[in-house]
């Protein structure tokens, strides 16, 4: 590599979403869209498990739980988007930038968390009907979100403490909309064989691989007692309570193959960015509709939260 194009960087200069001025306002406009949605669709579903006592439920308990991620991990990734274009100031000093990384690493492996805990609710709740307010109770769920929460920083720590023992990169302008490990990694002029294997065990096999091999186990024993029942109509209603958390499942393990699993001699940062924006902005966007449409229970908590406003 030429020694030459290397310096210690104490800063990066956000690239963003394009270098086009022209551009900018639309962006800026559709990004500040799309958090405010995301910020009041989450938010209203924690509002609504909180407060309505017949949301005061296992599966509940963890969506409100992914709702805090969603809310979180937008915050974490949009705000300096959003900020860039009110002060001009596209720089962020080298400490913040793997902060950022850390938190956001760690909302991600959260979520798969949760959303495990999430496929674990539904397949006792359909394969172990009878035992279901016995098994999820709240002592037990109150374990699993808080194992769930403490697993993905723990996961996350090693990534930070290598990334701090990085001193020099090929250039301080990071092509991305928020600092991601992915286009940090590609600038580094340090050797990042050790961080790569541990993304590859840690990152891949536990954090990633592991909560899907669980949630399609799940699923597996799920879709075989739903095939087993004999009435049509109950076939429907068995599937129809999870197929609001299976259609997000999907949908985000979808963009973390995009995001993270192809490698890194091949990806296109701008491809990764645009893949990025769609599992950190639209996902969680996406989610709260996907559970209120598809959720008879959150629709009609709504409208008596409506109804108890207008009186």
């Amino acid at each position: 590599m030429d020694q030459t194009n290397m310096t210690e960087a104490t800063y990066f200069i956000i690239a963003g979403f394009t270098d086009l001025p022209v551009l900018q306002a639309p962006i800026f406009f559709l990004v500040l869209l799309i958090y405010l949605i995301t910020i009041s669709g989450n938010l209203t579903i924690f509002l609504l498990v909180c407060t309505d006592q017949r949301l005061h439920t296992p599966m509940y308990f963890f969506l409100a739980n992914l709702s805090i991620v969603d809310m979180s991990c937008s915050t974490i990734t949009l705000h300096k988007a959003i900020e860039t274009f009110l002060s001009g100031d596209n720089t962020v000093s080298l400490f913040g930038c793997l902060v950022q990384i850390f938190i956001y690493l760690s909302l991600l492996c959260d979520e798969l968390l949760i959303l495990t805990a999430m496929s674990y609710d539904r397949y006792v709740a359909i394969c172990n009907p009878l035992q279901y307010h016995a098994v999820m109770n709240r002592k037990v769920c109150l374990i699993l979100a808080s194992v769930c929460w403490t697993w993905g920083v723990i996961e996350t720590i090693p990534i930070l403490v290598e990334l701090l023992g990085f001193t020099c990169y090929t250039s301080w302008r990071l092509n991305h909309f928020f600092c991601d490990i992915v286009p940090l990694k590609k600038l580094s002029c340090n050797d990042t064989s050790v961080l790569e294997l541990y993304m590859l065990i840690v990152g891949m096999l536990i954090a990633t691989f592991s909560p899907f091999l669980l949630t399609f186990i799940s699923y597996v024993f799920i879709i075989s007692t739903i095939l087993r029942i004999r009435s049509s109509f109950e076939r429907r209603k068995a599937f129809y309570t999870c197929s609001s958390h299976l259609t997000v499942v999907i949908l985000l393990y979808s963009s973390l193959i995009f995001q993270y699993v192809m490698p890194l001699s091949v990806i296109n940062l701008d491809l990764n960015k645009f893949s990025s924006l769609f599992n950190t902005a639209l996902i969680p966007i996406l989610n709260p509709l996907i559970y209120s449409l598809k959720n008879k229970d959150v629709k009609a908590a709504f409208t008596r939260r409506l109804k108890m406003t207008t009186q």
